[in-house]
């Protein structure tokens, strides 16, 4: 008997599931995950997402069990392990959704094209997100977003699986190079996506509007579904279907609730919005967006700064209590992801493309779409989008007033007077002695004088701006890239129209 060959990556659940439910219509699956040894060798992957992955599939494989079948785990080179199971048993369709990963995984599925057409196998690929493959004019792409999210949940029913051996998801080990696998890291499994949602739409979601901007409130505030979103625990759909039809229910007074609703609505549109930038130019991965932008930053790419910022050692208390949050928990609210990223690319002048790779391995929600997207957009280097610089010092005195956060992730700084935690360089010698610190020991010195490096770097992007061929260029990339947004279009009229403005709201 022959089979449908349905192939996991990141959509590591049942439910929702348009490949698995397409290929069942056609007759007995069979479904497999693979490890591939060359994609965790890339420097954007760490441990903490092969042992997410591995507990994802684990939950993925009983869900399989109690329908009668298994997630299937091989591993080597996709092509070959392909050739391997058609050899064994012939199939004649593929099934899988579309992925807009790293060049990587680009490379690799043009490899899985040429192969499925060499052996006339039929590959059929399946909408992840509301990203569109193929798309011309980004005109069009509100409207196919939309209608994505309207469609009905795909849920398989009365599976049929082909039997065969295969590697048991208990026998997966992580590859012995990874490095990286934060103590405090969430865990996979489509269990923990549903409980995660749930827990945000009931409660968590009235802190949603003012609450995702300090660190101290975003670990509750925020959703923290990105990571069941970035490796398909659970669908874009289900999120965006069961967060509307949360919204049906509250009763009209609760409009601090519906508000933080709808604006996690208006930024579920945008994480696609930014992840078909990838997917119409996968480029932006290692080049900037705008060309007129090359040789800005990568001929003076400084080593000691990068270090002394992976290590949280950059002297601004603020970055480095975000890097060590972000070292033990694998997640960092938005607004402290964009200060990472600021403070590397214009007081450290330090180019995208490497702080990317550290950031993916630290970012257990990493997205390639979004994280490429994000890094251009913080640089400076789209071409389109208002130049943002971040001040630590700042960001400090507005999301942490009382220096709770900088205490609690910088522990050595606990003693030090508060009129001092964010400039603790400018305390007197006694004063650190009282503190028991020394700045310079336990507390780094400040890397570069963060004032003149941020005059002098944004005057340096400001000139390139401002040349002739780089203004010419701008246009290519607003028709390429630049939103075309207008009001989500609602399954319900209960919303108020002030709803409907404020869900645009999405400050990057």
């Amino acid at each position: 008997m022959g089979y449908e060959l349905v192939w996991f990556k990141r959509d590591l659940r049942c439910q929702d599931h348009a490949a698995l439910v397409q290929a069942a219509r056609l007759g007995a699956v069979r479904c497999i995950y693979v490890v591939e040894p060359e994609l965790w060798l890339q420097p954007d992957m760490a441990l903490q997402h092969f042992e997410f992955v591995h507990e994802s599939l684990r939950v993925l494989d009983a869900d399989l069990r109690l329908q009668g079948g298994c997630i299937e785990i091989h591993q080597g080179e996709l092509s070959e392990v392909l050739q391997r199971l058609w050899q064994e048993a012939p199939f004649h369709r593929l099934h899988s959704h579309e992925e807009t990963g790293n060049g990587f995984t680009y490379s690799r599925d043009l490899k899985v094209a040429a192969w499925c057409q060499a052996h006339q196998v039929h590959w059929t690929e399946y909408p992840q997100f509301g990203v569109v493959r193929g798309i011309k004019n980004r005109n069009l792409w509100q409207g196919a977003w939309e209608k994505h999210m309207a469609a009905p949940m795909q849920h398989p029913v009365g599976l049929t699986f082909w039997k065969s051996p295969g590697l048991d998801v208990w026998q997966m080990k992580a590859p012995s190079h990874l490095q990286h696998n934060p103590p405090q890291r969430l865990r996979g499994g489509r269990a923990l996506a549903l409980a995660t949602l749930h827990s945000f739409l009931n409660a968590r979601s009235l802190g949603y509007r003012g609450g995702i901007s300090s660190p101290l409130s975003a670990p509750n505030a925020c959703s923290r579904i990105s990571v069941y979103l970035a490796w398909g625990c659970i669908s874009m759909r289900e999120v965006v279907q069961q967060t509307y039809e949360y919204m049906e229910q509250l009763p009209p007074q609760a409009i601090r609730h519906r508000a933080g609703l709808s604006a996690f609505v208006s930024r579920l549109y945008w994480h696609c919005h930014f992840i078909q930038k990838l997917e119409s130019e996968p480029a932006i991965e290692w080049r900037n967006m705008h060309s007129g932008y090359d040789g800005l930053r990568e001929h003076d790419f400084n080593q000691a700064h990068f270090e002394a910022l992976k290590a949280g050692r950059t002297g601004w208390p603020m970055v480095d209590a975000c890097v060590v949050m972000l070292r033990e928990t694998g997640w960092l609210n938005f607004r402290m992801r964009a200060m990472l990223v600021s403070v590397a690319a214009y007081p450290l002048w330090l180019h995208w493309r490497p702080v990317g790779e550290w950031l993916a391995t630290q970012f257990l929600d990493y997205e390639p779409g979004i994280h490429w997207s994000q890094l251009q957009m913080q640089s400076g280097t789209t071409g389109i989008n208002t130049t943002r610089v971040y001040n630590p010092i700042k960001q400090a005195q507005d999301h942490d007033p009382h220096g709770r956060f900088v205490r609690q992730w910088l522990p050595h700084m606990s003693a030090v007077p508060h009129s001092w935690l964010f400039e603790p360089w400018l305390m007197t010698p006694q004063l650190q002695a009282d503190a028991g610190v020394q700045v310079g020991v336990e507390i780094a010195l400040p890397i570069v004088d963060l004032s003149l490096a941020t005059k002098e770097s944004k005057s340096r992007i400001h000139s390139r701006r401002q040349q002739p061929e780089v203004r010419a260029g701008k246009q290519g990339v607003v028709e390429r890239h630049a939103s075309r947004k207008k009001p989500i279009k609602r399954k319900s009229s209960s919303l108020k129209k002030s709803d409907s403005k404020e869900q645009l709201g999405f400050d990057f």
